[in-house]
């Protein structure tokens, strides 16, 4: 097997905001790597800090973000040199120079805020080319052009001249991607990218997503709370709960041998036409105030299965393979044996089946 190379590497990020009423710990020592060419989806709640963790990889925090502590290392190509580079310690106006747009782009979910209403599809395309590389005029507009098509735009002559509100909210989407794509990134980030959509457009979106990913063999980062996206899409996925990663591994150690409570709750609240149940699950409680101090397991006030220690203690990771890894106390050698939840067991076996 080919030697991986590792494109980011997150180590021990912690990041607060000051807000009127106190601190709030948003992300709480948190690692994670991808490889060039993955794709890793991170799953969670509202709130869990899935956004403002790749905030912090783009360099594009709050102006009240504090990054507390740990090293965001990401590692690209410069002509033939292999630079790495620690986004953490980089002068924003570095970032915004060297990494921004052109090395690692995002896609939100609402393509509306990220497009200007003022300038015309082609200006806003062309924009990136012309900043960070000088490209000519001429050469911007036939590389936005061949950019829409790229994208499945069709009319791309009629598009450059229209303005964002002319447009569906599905060919907005695909605007959104052709500017991000505009400099040929190394990283892709997308954060809910058809939360917007209905869903045949979701689906588009996805295979277009997928498609340009293996053209270009670029590293994607998904962002959603929406698991049927995330089997289709990732080869890893990392769970976050508060401001940690509680569970990660590849997506069938995640969907089929998933060990934390919070990734059974999630698990079993996506709708399943073969359910026994007449009512969706859901989770009970929610999630923790981060204004709050953390003592034990964030999760413990929410989980049935919790133990006494996690009142007390943090859960370390507890590694379960070579690459599947959970922060639960159950998975102690000294805990009593608990099993998943009955109903989600039968759900995997029907997903393990389809799967085959």
């Amino acid at each position: 097997m080919a030697e991986r190379e590792k494109v980011l590497e997150i180590r021990n990020l912690s990041v607060s905001f000051t807000a009127s009423s106190g601190l709030v710990n948003a992300i709480r020592s948190v690692d994670l790597d991808l490889y060039r060419g993955e794709t890793l989806a991170i799953v969670g709640e509202s709130g869990s800090g899935k956004s403002v963790t790749m905030k912090a990889v783009m360099g594009i925090l709050d102006k009240n973000a504090v990054i507390n502590s740990g090293s965001v290392n990401f590692t690209y190509h410069r002509g033939e040199q292999v630079v790495t580079t620690d986004i953490v310690k980089m002068e924003k106006s570095d970032i915004r120079r060297h990494i921004n747009g052109k090395r690692i782009a995002m896609v939100f979910q609402d393509p509306m805020t990220s497009l200007d209403p003022t300038m015309t599809i082609g200006k806003q395309i062309m924009e990136g080319m012309i900043w960070h590389y000088d490209t000519p005029k001429e050469e911007a507009y036939a590389k936005s052009l061949q950019l829409l098509e790229e994208v499945g735009l069709s009319e791309p002559e009629k598009r450059m001249k229209q303005y964002p509100h002319q447009l569906s909210g599905g060919m907005r989407q695909r605007v959104v991607i052709a500017i991000a794509l505009a400099c040929d990134p190394e990283l892709l980030i997308c954060d809910e990218p058809t939360t917007a959509l209905d869903v045949t457009i979701q689906a588009k979106i996805i295979e277009l997503i997928q498609r340009i990913q293996k053209e270009r063999g670029i590293s994607v980062i998904y962002i959603t709370h929406d698991l049927g996206i995330v089997a289709k899409v990732a080869d890893y996925v990392n769970v976050m709960y508060a401001g940690k990663i509680v569970e990660k591994g590849t997506v069938d150690e995640i969907y089929f041998d998933p060990r934390h409570p919070y990734t059974w709750g999630l698990l079993s609240a996506m709708p399943d036409l073969d359910t026994d149940d007449s009512r969706l699950y859901t989770i009970p409680g929610s999630p923790p105030n981060l204004k709050n101090r953390i003592v034990g397991d964030a999760f413990a006030p929410r989980n049935i299965y919790a133990l006494k220690i996690d009142e007390r203690a943090e859960p370390p990771m507890y590694q379960i393979s070579e690459t599947h890894f959970a922060s639960t106390w159950l998975l102690d050698p000294r805990a009593p044996k608990v099993e998943m939840p009955a109903e989600l067991k039968a759900r995997i076996a029907r997903m393990k089946k389809e799967a085959e």
